[in-house]
């Protein structure tokens, strides 16, 4: 599906030598719903690269099982095989948020660490869905990760400005005189305010969500329409979702490599190919995982 572009919108996303956007969830697993967003983000405001950044473990779903993070991990890879502007990313990979100390993946740590790494001129965006920024206030110095990149959020029908504005923090909150000018509005956007940018994806809102696929292989329904078939196929091989404990919350690898190897596609270009470097994704490079680490997954039989 295309989707028109204002003249206007071009030129502005063109100022700069290269928009990228952070694409941050669980992803638990990615579904054809993600993929969809993401695609009409990048040509909607002209996104380089978009990144999908799984979380290793996000403060508002600490005392939530998760599958382990490379399961995730392995999964967006085999999603987004054939995308060229989607990458996967281990910006948030469990050695890299450990290093830094944290117990936690926090999105304003996230996108300081990615922000040190980019070019003069290059853009940092964040996209996230409706849901989640309804809930931007109850997040790890909401105001400062307003500050550090502009917001671009999928709302889907019915969603108003009034109700975008109020969830804001209320630093940065418009007043409410303000707020009832806006009415019941259709968002459109982009919301300007002082400390915030917000621009506002629409007509993208799909029903896919990654709990609909974990009760679908409960179920032992077909996933033919919520995930892509590598994934689907990851799926059954691995045997996730299934309720068993040993997928919930474990490491789900082998200790780190010693080796300094680097996953392809998970990581910037380098510099002379005018955008961030590598290290931006990478941190330390002994802190990504080897080949061998996201081969054994895709190899591994599946459990008697």
């Amino acid at each position: 599906m295309k989707y028109a572009v204002d003249r206007n919108l071009t030129r502005y996303f063109a100022r700069t030598l290269m928009n990228i956007a952070l694409y941050g969830g669980t992803f638990d697993p990615v579904h054809l719903g993600h993929i969809a967003v993401a695609r009409a983000a990048a040509e909607r405001f002209n996104f380089g690269r978009v990144y999908f950044v799984p979380a290793d473990i996000p403060p508002h779903k600490q005392k939530q099982p998760l599958t382990a993070y490379y399961h995730r991990y392995a999964m967006l890879a085999l999603a987004l095989a054939g995308e060229k502007t989607l990458l996967p990313s281990l910006l948030e990979a469990p050695e890299i948020v450990q290093a830094e100390g944290k117990l936690a993946s926090y999105s304003v740590d996230t996108v300081r660490r990615f922000r040190q790494r980019l070019g003069k001129r290059d853009k940092l965006f964040f996209l996230i869905g409706i849901d989640a920024f309804q809930d931007i206030a109850k997040w790890q110095d909401p105001v400062a990760l307003l500050r550090e990149c502009e917001f671009v959020v999928a709302s889907r029908p019915g969603f108003s400005l009034t109700e975008a504005a109020m969830a804001l923090p209320i630093e940065i909150r418009p007043t409410e005189d303000i707020t009832k000018l806006f009415g019941q509005r259709e968002v459109s956007g982009p919301l300007v305010l002082s400390g915030a940018v917000i621009h506002f994806l629409g007509g993208i809102y799909k029903p896919e969500s990654s709990t609909q696929v974990r009760n679908a292989v409960r179920g032992g329904r077909t996933l033919a329409r919520l995930v892509s078939e590598p994934v689907a196929d990851y799926i059954r091989k691995m045997h996730l979702y299934r309720g068993q404990p040993s997928e919930l919350g474990s490491p789900g690898l082998p200790p780190q490599p010693s080796e300094p190897r680097r996953l392809p596609g998970t990581l910037l270009p380098p510099p002379d190919a005018h955008h961030a470097p590598q290290a931006a994704l990478a941190g330390n490079p002994r802190s990504s995982p080897s080949r061998a680490k996201v081969a054994q997954l895709a190899t591994t039989k599946p459990r008697r």
